[in-house]
């Protein structure tokens, strides 16, 4: 079975690095010790995708890190990436799980309790959750879900939980109380000046 024993979850948005290629971030972010990243570039073409995937996953491998792609399964599959990251509109992780095969892992966005009890029945090897606070990424699910409802998830799913949504370097403390395994997050290093720095920031918050 995979094993989850990652603390930061890097979610790409290229529009939110601050005109600087995606990739020169993310080697900043590894640099900084980030252990994880999911490549979500949803505008990219098939082609496109597969191309930025194939290279983050050589910078990922450089720095011993786990590497997903979001939702798209076929190239995942064609990178050897670690994993998927599925969303709700995605397909079921069983399905996904049938075309990976065991090793792979499988992580899935969920925005209530009813989808992240679905999610890990399912065998999904992990739970992000939210929106927890209010950030304008995920203002198209919802009001944020806040502190009680994320630690309803993290004592009923016995999956690991990640903490998404205006996560920063000064809630990340909050959020560890709660019993998360770890957080997932975009702009707090996706559009930090000093993205290493920003990472080494919230690891430190996170280890505290």
């Amino acid at each position: 079975m995979p094993v989850v024993d990652f603390d930061l979850y890097l979610v790409t948005d290229r529009t939110q690095t601050q005109g600087r290629d995606l990739l020169e971030v993310l080697e900043q972010a590894l640099a900084g010790g980030a252990q994880a990243i999911q490549l979500r570039e949803k505008d990219l073409t098939g082609s496109e995708l597969f191309a930025l995937a194939e290279k983050a996953r050589i910078l990922c491998r450089r720095y011993d890190a786990l590497f997903f792609v979001n939702d798209r399964v076929d190239v995942a599959i064609a990178v050897e990436a670690d994993g998927v990251h599925l969303g709700t509109a995605s397909i079921p992780v069983e399905t996904a799980r049938n075309l990976l095969g065991p090793g792979k892992i499988i992580g899935a966005s969920t925005h209530s309790l009813r989808e992240a009890n679905a999610a890990a029945q399912q065998g999904a090897d992990f739970i992000v959750f939210g929106p927890v606070f209010f950030t304008p990424s995920k203002a198209s699910y919802g009001s944020p879900q806040g502190l009680e409802a994320l630690q309803r998830i993290v004592e009923k799913i016995s999956s690991p939980v990640y903490a998404i949504g205006g996560i920063k370097p000064e809630n990340v403390e909050s959020v560890r109380r709660v019993g998360i395994r770890g957080v997932a997050l975009i702009s707090a290093i996706m559009s930090a000046e000093k993205p290493k720095e920003a990472t080494q920031r919230i690891l430190s918050y996170l280890r505290g």
